[in-house]
């Protein structure tokens, strides 16, 4: 999670300095490979963070309402076409990677593959994470969201 902020930081900054350098006369030219880089690998990973502390979209108000082994299948099921997802991504992921040799950034003739490396590495944290989530799960059931906190007093 820290690295995913740290990124995303970094983006920002590239984009600021980018536009100060500018306004300097002193453009610097690589800022959007830089800060294209940073948001890629931020997004990314930040997806395998939110499948991890299980914030991201999925629907639960179904599993919510039921109980005990109907209950189960749905959150199953849910896990189950998460960890497709996840996989996809890995096996996608990666050919679309060795596509990205043949495509440069520029001015830096970069490969772009090291901005399509983030979807197969975003693919093993979301399956591995919810591989996780499911044997937990099936061990000792899936655990109830938090209710939401009470309005305070006088609102």
């Amino acid at each position: 999670m820290v690295l995913c902020a740290l990124l995303l930081l970094g983006f920002t900054v590239c984009e600021v300095a980018d536009v100060l350098f500018r306004n300097l006369g002193r453009p610097w030219l690589n800022a959007n490979e830089f800060a294209g880089g940073l948001f890629t690998w931020g997004v990314f990973l930040g997806m395998g963070v939110a499948v991890r502390r299980d914030q991201h979209f999925r629907l639960t108000a179904v599993g919510e309402a039921l109980s005990g082994r109907k209950r189960l299948l749905v959150e199953t099921f849910n896990r189950l076409v998460i960890l497709g997802v996840g996989l996809c991504m890995i096996w996608f992921g990666y050919l679309n990677y060795l596509n990205g040799f043949g495509s440069f950034l520029m001015p830096s003739v970069t490969p772009i593959a090291v901005l399509y490396a983030a979807i197969p590495v975003a693919g093993i944290l979301i399956a591995l994470f919810t591989l996780e989530e499911l044997i937990n799960g099936w061990r000792r059931g899936f655990p109830a969201r938090p209710a939401a906190l009470p309005p305070p007093p006088g609102a």
